[in-house]
């Protein structure tokens, strides 16, 4: 089964060695997006809300491209630069997921500057 690399329709390629998304067989993975537009790659958002939409919507153009939905997503890693952060970036993540919700873990890390949020997911396609 070959590797094929997923970039959705009039997303920039990344110059740096990576895909948006990796699909082999029925595993896609979404690499870690954040808060980019995908046309001009300029961050949308100064709050972990407006963010978390972004990136959501992100990881959905992805997922989308190698032909899964949120449906088929059996986990995500979230990446929060700020612990105060986490409740409101909940309340954005629930508005894509409806129960059983895809296991998930949390981390806080140190983002390039003027981004609060990263998301990667992994779907499982039938």
């Amino acid at each position: 089964m070959a590797k094929v690399a997923i970039h959705p329709e009039g997303t920039k390629i990344p110059t740096v060695p990576l895909t948006h998304g990796i699909r082999k067989g029925n595993i896609l993975q979404v690499a870690g997006q954040v808060a980019f537009d995908p046309s001009t790659n300029e961050i949308v958002g100064d709050t972990v809300t407006e963010q978390t939409r972004q990136v959501m919507q992100n990881v959905r153009r992805v997922l989308e491209a190698g032909g899964a939905t949120l449906d088929d997503v059996v986990m995500c890693r979230i990446y929060l630069t700020d612990t105060a952060h986490f409740g409101e970036m909940n309340d954005a993540y629930r508005e894509f997921f409806e129960e059983s919700f895809p296991a998930r873990t949390t981390v806080y890390v140190g983002l390039p500057a003027g981004l609060l949020v990263e998301i990667d997911a992994m779907a499982v396609l039938d």
